[in-house]
């Protein structure tokens, strides 16, 4: 029988290598980034850089297709500030809302677009031209179904497309927004219009009575653009209005959408009413109107439309009831949440206690809770600093992106975070440095900070910038960098917590003594002698950042944003780095650190680290003058005058700026 077999075995190993080439077989990349929105182009654009194995699926025909269709009415809230009279890239990305983080020094968002508030055709533009530019591996037309746990070999997650085919993959970024449509069910949802579905023709809207369900943005956007063509717009939801100037929450109502407030306010038809959605139902009588009502007052009456009306309407029983005239039309615009269905049950992320469901929970290095190596990024990751800080923007998750990247060098490629070597005796000028210029700080204000590693006898520190506050107690593993025995500084710029009248005469502060009382963005400091635990984080102060330290120090409020005031800024926080550091920082002249040399054991550490290293400033004219009346240098120049041959000081070697107390 054998022998019959023998001649068939070529036969059935050509059909089964027939079968195997047939089969699709699963792409492997080490990142597979999910979206080819901002965020997912964003961490492409650094896996690029540092030369990984990647991949961005995206499952429309460009980036940015989210911007194709939303906002509905198509103008952006995001600030697109083109000057501010400085040439500092990192400064003008404070006010610039929209670019990217790249490397290209054009590759900004300000080309496409002079409009403070640009159209979302804008953004579709720049993400098109990010993404071509610097040729981010992107496959468009890829969508993901399914999201599981491999089965076998060394990737770590398989995802499956429309198609079939699998991709297979180490780690897993999760970058597709927030897309999915809040709905709140009730009867009578079905006669309710979406912000995804209603029209944006103004003119189906000519003389009806318009009810919106919502109060943010997306709202008031709508409302904003019918208002001049409608009868009446009332807006219904369970909270009342947040303005964004006031919160400083950049996701509350912006004043570019609030006209509605003017003609509520001024009693013109237009109004604000606040309600649980869930208790709504809505009803339609003979000729099409719909009317608002409570879902429990239909409990007692039949299901027809006749029956409903009457005394099922809350007018009947309360004749002030606010919405008790009817409408033509009810709109949803509720916003959108993060869309968990592409998740096997093995890997789905938890649902995170904010944001009424919109958000997947994640680490405070924003990795999901419950699946390593599965990192969520972009708005989706709001939730770690949802209505805190601007993590759900562009100008706020460019950063947190940069973050997670680092996280993943330190993590897979053993590269710890970048930081920067310097002598103590230049802290304070790189702290002033970061205060003034610093852009990911000053956007994601409380949620990220400068880690500033004391080494050493505290004569040298490694700066360590726009780390996690939320992950401080994990600092070591996910950075790679150690903690010293002199402790650590944490810069963090973030707002007062008293509770003002934000548009009120006494709102700021300007006396350095109360810089404490600080109400707007200001950095502070803080020192600790060793890492805080995760206990205290959890323990923190309520609206802290950061645990109690062994010092802090706060930097006045300022009106232009600019720290660099002698006596308000630069010596007050001298004195508190002096006092971590139990160290001298003041700078001399080099004449003063020749003198020091000869007077003391142990010489300043400026005069340790500058002048006794053959380093320093070069004199001009105006130090020298500055110098002689204050009495710290000899005046040569009357022996140049008199012709008698003397010292200049133009090329003197000096070790610094004077300060307050030597002057």
């Amino acid at each position: 029988m054998s022998s019959v077999l023998l001649p068939l075995l070529p036969l059935l190993a050509a059909l089964c290598h027939c079968g195997l080439a047939d089969s699709p077989r699963p792409h492997r990349h080490d990142y597979c980034v999910l979206g080819a929105g901002p965020a997912g182009l964003q961490m492409g654009y650094f896996l690029e850089r540092s030369g990984r194995d990647y991949i961005i699926l995206e499952r429309n025909q460009q980036p940015g297709s989210f911007f194709s269709i939303y906002p509905r009415h198509r103008r952006l809230i995001s600030i697109n500030k083109r000057f501010t009279g400085r040439q500092n890239r990192e400064f003008n990305l404070r006010h610039d809302w929209n670019s990217l983080l790249s490397d290209q020094a054009g590759l900004l968002f300000t080309r496409v677009s002079a409009e403070l508030y640009p159209p979302a055709s804008s953004l579709q533009e720049y993400l098109a031209a990010f993404a071509g530019e610097l040729r981010l591996r992107v496959r468009y037309g890829t969508d993901i179904a399914r999201v599981h746990r491999a089965a076998r070999g060394g990737a770590t997650f398989t995802l499956s497309d429309q198609e079939g085919q699998d991709y297979s993959c180490r780690v897993v970024l999760v970058a597709t927004g927030l897309w999915v449509p809040q709905e709140v069910r009730f009867p009578g949802w079905e006669m309710v219009e979406g912000y995804e579905s209603m029209p944006v023709d103004r003119n189906q809207f000519l003389g009806q009575a318009v009810l919106i369900l919502g109060k943010g943005n997306s709202a008031f956007e709508t409302a904003a653009h019918i208002l001049p063509d409608t009868a009446r717009v009332h807006l219904y939801s369970p909270s009342p209005v947040r303005l964004a100037w006031q919160t400083h929450y950049v996701g509350d109502l912006r004043a570019v959408n609030n006209e509605l407030l003017d003609t509520y306010q001024l009693k013109s038809l237009d109004g604000l009413v606040e309600g649980a959605l869930e208790q709504l139902a809505v009803v339609r009588d003979g000729q099409g109107r719909l009317y608002l009502t409570l879902a429990e007052l239909l409990h007692h009456h039949g299901n027809s439309t006749e029956a409903k009306l009457g005394s099922s309407i809350p007018g009947h029983y309360h004749d002030n009831f606010s919405l008790r005239r009817p409408y033509d039309r009810i709109l949803r615009c509720l916003g959108f949440k993060f869309n968990f269905s592409i998740f096997d049950s093995s890997v789905a992320p938890p649902v995170a206690p904010v944001g009424r469901g919109k958000f997947p929970a994640v680490s405070g290095w924003y990795e999901s809770v419950r699946s390593p190596g599965l990192f969520v990024i972009g708005a989706a990751a709001h939730s770690r600093d949802y209505r805190q800080s601007a993590g759900g923007f562009v100008h706020g998750f460019r950063y947190t992106v940069r973050a997670v990247h680092h996280v993943l060098e330190q993590r897979y490629h053993s590269a710890p975070w970048p930081v920067t070597t310097l002598p103590a005796s230049q802290l304070l000028s790189s702290i002033l440095r970061r205060v003034n210029e610093a852009s990911g700080p000053y956007q994601m204000f409380g949620v990220l900070g400068d880690v500033i590693l004391l080494q050493g006898d505290g004569s040298w520190f490694q700066y360590l910038e726009e780390f996690p506050l939320q992950s401080l107690p994990q600092l070591e593993v996910l950075s790679g960098r150690s903690v010293g025995q002199p402790g650590l500084l944490v810069l963090v710029l973030q707002y007062g917590q008293n509770l003002t009248d934000t548009l009120g005469q006494n709102r700021s502060v300007t006396d350095w003594v109360h810089a404490w009382r600080s109400n707007f963005l200001h950095p502070v400091l803080y020192y600790f002698s060793r890492l805080p635990t995760e206990q205290e984080m959890r323990l923190r102060p309520r609206g802290w950042p950061l645990p109690r330290p062994q010092a802090v120090h706060h930097m006045v409020e300022d009106f232009l944003t600019e720290w660099e005031g002698p006596v308000s800024h630069s010596q007050p926080l001298r004195r508190f780095l002096e006092h971590c550091l139990t160290s001298d920082l003041r700078t001399f002249y080099a004449e003063s650190c020749f003198r020091f040399t000869l007077t003391h054991r142990k010489p300043p550490l400026s005069c340790r680290q500058g002048y006794l290293k053959k380093q320093g400033l070069v004199g001009t004219e105006w130090l020298r003058r500055h110098a002689v009346e204050a009495g710290l240098m000899e005046d040569y120049r009357p022996q140049l005058a008199s012709g008698r041959p003397g010292v200049t000081v133009k090329d003197m070697p000096l070790s610094g700026h004077l300060t307050q107390r030597e002057l």
